[in-house]
């Protein structure tokens, strides 16, 4: 689906139309089907009209009590079919814009999972819902009901127009000489819609942005005691969008007004002239009426179509910001797959800025790192330390400098593939609102239970899980609100150990962890990483003691290296590192 959207040259990509034409392309047998209905609907609309003169000259020019008694039925069976074709029309109408909308916002999904970490530091997550929400829900509303009324109603026009000319010309082309008024009242407040409507899509994803915030930082804005600032700060939003919305009905409103006026005017005419006829006997009552209700058929049919511009105008806009999510770029990668690798990982001559930033966080780093070697990165907060596991992962490509794994180069892998042979236990932990069970699988999907028990036991979570009123399978809430810090953090180590990867990465692991829960899991964590490279960032130095080797890192640069005996007797960062940690750790015993 997102193929639409990216597979197009700048030209079509701005062609709205073309845009429309390759979502609908797989729909094409039930659009015809609808069409059809459409068709025939319009058909009977015209009908009712065109039978006017037969059965008011029959009825009361000709006496004819025959068609007294056939009218009746007559005029039931042309409701049941309108009744049924308007259905048929509907139904399928409807279920392809389901169908559409249901592809675009899987494509959305898929395309914000591929995009590059660069994305998420630039657009607030809450603008991504809203892109994935509100704009494609504006599309789901609009698409069935547009291109419904956009079909019916054309044909409608255009039949019962026939009818009209049919019946009088000249009398029907002096009601339609105001048809050049409608054209212009639908280019005009067309482009304001157009306008108007975009503006209601970014202030929505502003009310958007705040819910999600707030919801996402709830504690954080009960502790500071920020509900008045937060209600206001939503009220404002909500305001602002209330206020466009209010813009958008008036147009819709005075496109109705100036419909109505222009309809008035036409009537009138209409009037005056058929009166003229009629009483000239130029023209028969059957006829005129006829003709009159051809036209005053054509006038509801005309309205719609004056909404069908304004919706498709709101269609435009959606569509505008949705497809602004696909032109970015997706995630850089190689094609490199391996089954297993031996863990060995160089840095050469690495240097990194983030976008927007006018320091470097990492500057010509060179560091080598052996298969099963235990190796601990410590440094002051803003050092670069997150930022070489970062690298590591693939999450940021826009670096100068290679980042060897086994020889290959990172950017050769497939991202995938290189992901799956790392685990990484990371300072902001991320769990699911789903069972502890999944949380744990999330590590390795088709882990079996043994596996599940295992690597719980490992991060000394199972103790506290079977407590829990459903054991492995009760809820543990969104971002694992119902656990303590450390709980989240021994499932969340769990769902690393589960996937036994060659690489593990531990950042910042243990560090809401009482100090005894931080000892057994160190015990339980050793021999796991004889068998596996190990990465361990800390700021409490207890747990890197025993690693085979200690990098010193500050303002992004590696300044010290060695074991901790050797580190510990130098003056420099780590010792006033080891000092201050260990008055902490005193206190906090």
């Amino acid at each position: 689906m997102d193929n639409i959207f990216r597979e197009v040259s700048p030209k079509q990509w701005k062609n709205d139309i073309y845009t429309i034409k390759e979502l609908t392309k797989s729909h094409y047998l039930r659009l015809a089907l609808a069409c059809v209905s459409g068709l025939f609907l319009s058909s009977i609309n015209g009908a009712i009209a065109w039978f006017v003169k037969p059965v008011l000259d029959g009825l009361f020019v000709e006496k004819n009590n025959a068609l007294l008694m056939v009218l009746p039925i007559g005029v039931f069976f042309l409701f049941v079919f309108r009744g049924l074709f308007a259905f048929t029309n509907n139904y399928l109408m409807y279920s392809t814009g389901a169908k559409i909308v249901r592809a675009v916002r899987q494509a959305v999904y898929e395309k914000i999972l591929r995009l590059p970490m660069s994305f998420y530091t630039q657009k607030s997550s809450g603008s991504s819902i809203s892109k994935l929400l509100n704009d494609i829900k504006i599309l789901e509303d609009l698409i069935a009901h547009t291109a419904k009324n956009f079909l019916v109603q054309s044909a409608t026009v255009i039949v019962l127009a026939f009818v009209a000319l049919y019946r009088r010309w000249d009398l029907a082309l002096l009601s339609f000489f105001l048809a050049p008024l409608v054209v212009v009242v639908f280019d005009r407040f067309g482009t304001r819609m157009k306008k108007t409507s975009l503006n209601t899509l970014k202030l929505i994803s502003s009310v958007t942005e705040i819910l999600h915030e707030t919801l996402m930082g709830i504690k954080i804005v009960k502790s500071f005691t920020m509900e008045k600032e937060m209600k206001r700060n939503n009220e404002l939003s909500v305001a602002e969008h209330y206020r466009n919305v209010m813009r958008e009905v008036r147009i819709n409103e005075f496109t109705t007004v100036c419909m109505e006026i222009i309809s008035g005017v036409g009537a009138a005419v209409i009037l005056w002239y058929g009166t003229y006829l009629i009483i000239s006997e130029k023209l028969s009552v059957g006829e005129f009426f006829s003709f009159v209700t051809a036209v005053l058929m054509i006038n509801t049919p005309l309205k719609r179509l004056s909404q069908v511009n304004n919706n498709f105008q709101r269609i435009r806009s959606a569509l505008h910001r949705v497809k602004l999510i696909f032109i970015l770029e997706d995630e850089q990668e190689g094609k490199v797959e391996k089954t297993d690798i031996e863990g060995k990982i160089l840095y050469k001559n690495v240097s990194f800025k983030y976008p927007e930033s006018k320091e470097r966080a990492l500057s010509n780093i060179n560091l080598e790192i052996m298969p099963g070697e235990t190796v601990a990165i410590v440094g002051y907060s803003g050092a670069g330390k997150s930022t070489l596991t970062d690298l590591l992962l693939g999450f940021w490509k826009s670096y100068f400098g290679e980042i060897l794994i086994d020889g290959i180069n990172i950017k050769d892998f497939s991202l995938h593939n290189i992901r799956s042979h790392i685990g990484i236990v990371s300072q902001d932990i991320i769990l699911f609102n789903d069972t502890a069970r999944n949380n744990i699988l999330f590590g390795k999907p088709d882990a079996s239970d043994e596996d599940i028990l295992q690597a719980a036991k490992a991060a000394y979570a199972h103790k506290f899980i079977n407590e829990m009123p459903q054991g492995y399978d009760s809820i543990i809430g969104e971002r694992g609100i119902k656990l303590s810090g450390g709980q989240k953090q021994r499932i969340s180590l769990a769902r690393a150990l589960i996937k036994n990867p060659k690489i593990l990465i531990l950042d910042e692991a243990t560090s809401l962890l009482d100090t005894d829960s931080e000892i057994k899991i160190q015990k339980a964590l050793e021999s796991s990483m004889k068998e596996r490279t190990t990465i361990i960032i800390a700021h409490r130095l207890s747990t890197v003691q025993k690693a085979d080797r200690i990098i010193v890192m500050n303002e992004g640069n590696v300044i010290q290296q060695g074991n901790h005996s050797d580190l510990s007797r130098q003056d420099g960062v780590y010792q006033e590192l080891y000092s201050k940690s260990a008055i902490t750790e005193a206190t906090d015993v």
